[in-house]
């Protein structure tokens, strides 16, 4: 049981220049939505970052929000909220694994990403989970989304003589030929 399991959670980074952070909320469970961004908020205030906040349709419209934004606004870090509860249709699995692999993809391009998503069997689990007083997983994915803020500015600047390749490179298959390159 999860419950009587112990966690170690960091304290929150400190911030020399201000932060500037967005919430992506999907609101389909706008009561699960609200509690989360409140966990959010509180963290938020609690590091001195500032926070805006949008919304979106759908879990599936998260990552392409964030997207955009890392690309034409001027955040530091971002946090992905929603909730997609287990239904009757395969459709879950789609929503929870494309948005997650999106969220990853943008975080391995170097976007600083919390992710609130609740992926959960019933809407007990994800009161358990938003629940402001309690474990809420917006002020821990505001926390993560903090912490790699910080890491991005402390390495930043400092970039290795050798890099292991082309930052830019996708290798998709097979040995790179000439100036073929995707």
């Amino acid at each position: 049981m999860a419950s009587n399991t112990q966690h170690h959670q960091l304290d929150l980074p400190r911030f020399e220049q201000p932060v500037r952070l967005l919430a992506v909320v999907a609101p389909y469970y706008k009561d699960i939505a609200d509690a989360l961004l409140q966990g959010v908020r509180g963290t938020a205030q609690q590091a001195g970052a500032a926070l805006d906040v949008v919304e979106v349709p759908g879990a599936l419209e998260i990552p392409t929000a964030i997207g955009i934004a890392a690309r034409q606004a001027n955040y530091h870090g971002f946090v992905a909220l929603g909730c997609v509860i287990r239904g009757e249709t395969t459709h879950y699995d789609t929503v929870c694994n494309d948005s997650s692999r999106a969220l990853t993809l943008l975080g391995l391009q170097g976007v600083c990403i919390g992710n609130g998503i609740l992926t959960v069997e019933n809407v007990a689990q994800a009161e358990v989970r938003a629940d402001p007083t309690g474990q809420n997983k917006g002020g821990g994915a505001a926390a993560a989304a903090l912490h790699l803020v910080a890491l991005s500015r402390k390495w930043s600047g400092h970039r290795s003589p050798n890099p292991p390749g082309d930052p830019d490179l996708i290798r998709l298959a097979g040995q790179l030929e000439g100036q073929d390159r995707s």
